[in-house]
């Protein structure tokens, strides 16, 4: 016992000071504790669960022979008691057996083969169990019809000492290799973080964070890792000293740098803002300069051809008026990233949006000896939009089609109205789109596998631009594809005017207000120049319009005007246009009057609202007269 105690003050000493022995007094000992605990608990359980066992057996086994021996008692036939009792050669762990009669005599008896000598009760016991060493002995009696006819005996080896050992051997080698394993854990255990690594981690990243060297690990332990700390603790105040003296000899350069570092950021951000300007300009007017090179060269080689010559003037003459217009736009292209880009709506015709459309993209597209179909409705279909941008979606769409399809291929553009929608489809045969790109091909800067090799891949903002614009128009687009090299589709969904098979006169034309029947107009804005001014234009036109600034006069006038139409503004006083719109069109007398927006607001969302709101259209500031002639001519329906 004292070599024990020296023995183990020596451990806990040379633990103290090193952090192996520490884990290694952890680990081990936890690992001890633990087996005994469950080797103690499963010995226990396993010593009672046989006890039990090899109880219920042996009294089962007394009941089945005495339940088969009653009969052979009470007509006095010992063989067939003795028959009963042979049976017990199949239970080799029984050795004795006998059957007692109600007066205590021994009936019938049985004795394993292997036993030579082996000595009976002379009297029945008490029913139960009796465990003496490696043997156990069982009475029960044999009742019939509630009358005590007999009494079996069964003796029987007893091996929980036996199963003991082999149980004790067992765990003793499971023990022995689960302490190995925890000697084998302790060698990699020293290699894990403690706590003053930790702490001298944290330390160090608030170091690097706030080149603050003053900071310092406080000191736990006298072992290995309280030596690092001290060296740490040493090593960071000699750093502090040199960055001190480092930065009192920078002190005079801060000012050049901080002037350095704005000039760059400047630059930086000039450079920035130039290419997005260079890649704008570069995609917005490529596009128009392609049909008025092909007029030039028209107009120069043919000669005196009247019907080639006004041709090609025609098409210089439009493409001009969308480079004029595309130029004046620039100026507003940063809207397109802030959602502050506006339309110039005016009704229009989707045959001339396309033939612009087309125009622009032939010379790509017979560059690559594609085949184009196009396929309109029969009848003329309106759209109140921006021309130049609804062809600029057109076009982007047919361009995509004709870079990524290889040389001819075919492309489709196919229109037709569905449910009051205009639903264009522009199909190609092209490389197709994969399933990782479809999500995202509408983002900004959004480019196919650069490993396609494709001469013209873009910048990356067609495909956005057709989406913005869709949207400003109160559509949708989508993309589909079965894969790559399997072609693609673009469908863009766009609300009409007026239906192909409602629409039998030709496209309003400006000054055609004169020929628009006459109506009875609502007009509320709280804006009395422009409303007053447009109320004069339309009743010279011959239209009954009553003019009123805000909204609950607009409620009260639209119940004794009953108008056919009524333009409203959304921004009024009292009672905004979105409540008054609801308001009319649940009013009995203004429930069949078409609503128009009036208003400033012309983003997706303004349009959205609109339409909840019960608007027929919205029209975005300022208004065309020819617009408002156009919408009273051809009327969407309330």
């Amino acid at each position: 016992m004292p070599g024990l105690q020296i023995l183990r003050n020596s451990w806990l000493r040379g633990a103290r000071y090193s952090v192996r022995k520490k884990l290694m007094w952890v680990v081990m000992t936890t690992t001890l504790v633990a087996l005994l605990i469950a080797s103690g608990a499963m010995v226990i359980y396993e010593l009672r669960t046989y006890h039990e066992a090899r109880v219920s057996d042996l009294v089962s086994q007394a009941d089945l022979i005495g339940r088969s021996s009653a009969a052979a008692l009470m007509f006095d036939d010992p063989k067939t008691a003795q028959a009963n009792l042979a049976l017990l050669k199949v239970a080799p762990r029984i050795s004795a057996a006998a059957i007692y009669t109600a007066k205590g005599a021994r009936f019938a008896s049985y004795v394993r083969a292997d036993l030579a000598d082996v000595k009976f009760p002379d009297l029945p016991q008490a029913d139960g169990y009796h465990v003496e060493g490696d043997q156990i002995t069982v009475f029960q009696q044999i009742v019939d019809h509630n009358e005590v006819v007999g009494t079996v005996y069964l003796r029987a080896r007893y091996e929980l000492i036996d199963r003991l050992f082999s149980y004790v051997t067992i765990l003793g080698a499971v023990m022995a290799l689960s302490l190995f394993g925890a000697m084998l854990i302790t060698a990699w255990l020293p290699e894990l973080v403690s706590r003053p690594i930790l702490e001298i981690t944290e330390v160090a990243r608030q170091v690097m964070a706030r080149r603050d060297f003053s900071l310092r690990v406080r000191r736990t332990t006298v072992d290995e890792i309280g030596y690092l700390v001290d060296a740490f603790n040493d090593m960071l105040a000699e750093i502090g000293r040199r960055a001190q003296a480092l930065e009192e000899s920078n002190r005079a350069l801060q000012q050049e740098m901080a002037e350095r570092r704005g000039a760059e950021k400047a630059l930086l951000a000039a450079d920035q803002r130039k290419d997005e300007f260079l890649a704008t300009l570069a995609h917005e007017l490529r596009n128009p300069l392609a049909p008025l090179r092909t007029a030039l060269e028209l107009l120069q080689t043919s000669g005196t051809d009247a019907n080639t010559l006004q041709s090609a003037r025609e098409v210089m003459e439009r493409q001009l008026r969308r480079l004029v217009r595309l130029v004046n736009d620039l100026l507003d292209i940063s809207r397109i990233t802030t959602g502050k880009m506006t339309l110039k709506k005016e009704p229009i015709q989707l045959g001339d949006v396309v033939k612009s459309a087309v125009e622009a993209a032939r010379p790509l597209i017979e560059t690559r000896e594609h085949r184009l179909d196009v396929v309109l409705p029969p009848a003329p279909v309106t759209l109140f939009a921006d021309f130049t941008r609804l062809a600029q979606v057109f076009l982007n769409l047919l361009n995509n089609a004709a870079k990524f399809t290889d040389n001819c291929g075919a492309i489709k553009l196919t229109a037709e109205v569905k449910g009051g929608d205009l639903v264009v489809t522009v199909a190609d045969t092209g490389i197709g789109i994969s399933a990782k790109m479809l999500p995202v091909i509408f983002d900004m800067f959004a480019q196919a596998d650069r490993s396609l090799e494709r001469a013209q891949a873009g910048l990356g903002v067609g495909l956005t631009l057709v989406k913005h614009l869709t949207e400003l128009h109160g559509g949708t687009v989508v993309a589909r594809s079965d894969g790559v090299g399997r072609g693609s589709q673009f469908i863009v969904r766009l609300p009409v005017i007026v239906r192909p098979e409602d629409r039998a006169a030709a496209p309003a034309v400006p000054g055609a207000a004169s020929a628009v029947p006459a109506r009875r107009i609502l007009m509320a804005d709280d804006n009395e120049d422009f409303v007053d001014s447009l109320a004069m234009l339309l009743r010279a036109g011959g239209h009954e319009v009553m003019v009123v600034h805000d909204g609950l006069a607009a409620v009260a006038a639209a119940a004794e005007f009953k108008p056919d139409f009524a333009f409203l503004d959304i921004g009024l006083p009292k009672m905004n246009g979105y409540e008054l719109a609801r308001c009319l069109r649940g009013a009995p007398a203004t429930a069949h009057t078409v609503l128009v927006a009036v208003t400033g607001w012309g983003q997706q969302e303004d349009i959205r609202r609109a339409r909840e709101a019960g608007f027929a259209i919205h029209l975005t500031k300022p208004v065309e007269v020819d617009a408002i002639a156009q919408i009273l001519q051809n009327p969407p329906p309330a």
